[in-house]
């Protein structure tokens, strides 16, 4: 996976769609570029402060927005309040997520098998499906 080109790319669509390069939009793209899985607002903006990143929350949620608007990230919601932000590398490659309702833990997964039927549900329905998200819940091997 080149996380590079998800940053780069990333930066080149926004700058050819009028915005600057500002350091808290370099901050949050670079941040989001090093994640194999979701993150929430408040967990980027966290991290960036504990490394002495300057950045407010408020433009975090504004960067996560322009990206999500331009469909460079994916917003995810694992039932649990926290909307969570994940880069957009590649559309047609996608994973889901298992959650732990006990420690929170969460875990991307992907399964051939669980695509082909969903597939095979789209065909079945007569809908035209432009994306779906699947999370699991339980207990972690440490919590259960």
């Amino acid at each position: 996976m080149n996380t590079t080109a998800w940053s780069e790319r990333a930066l080149q669509e926004l700058r050819a769609g009028g915005y600057r390069r500002g350091a808290a939009r370099i901050r949050v793209i670079d941040f989001l570029d090093r994640q194999d899985c979701c993150v929430g607002a408040q967990e980027i903006h966290s991290e960036l402060r504990s490394r002495g990143e300057p950045v407010g929350l408020a433009s975090v949620y504004r960067v996560l927005d322009v990206l999500a608007e331009k469909r460079l990230v994916q917003r995810l919601d694992l039932g649990d309040g926290v909307t969570r932000f994940e880069a957009v590398r590649h559309p047609e490659e996608h994973h889901h997520h298992i959650v732990c309702d006990d420690c929170g833990k969460i875990e991307p997964f992907a399964d051939q098998r669980l695509e082909l039927a969903l597939r095979d549900v789209e065909e079945n329905s007569g809908f035209a499906v432009a994306g779906h998200d699947i999370v699991l819940r339980g207990a972690c091997g440490a919590c259960r």
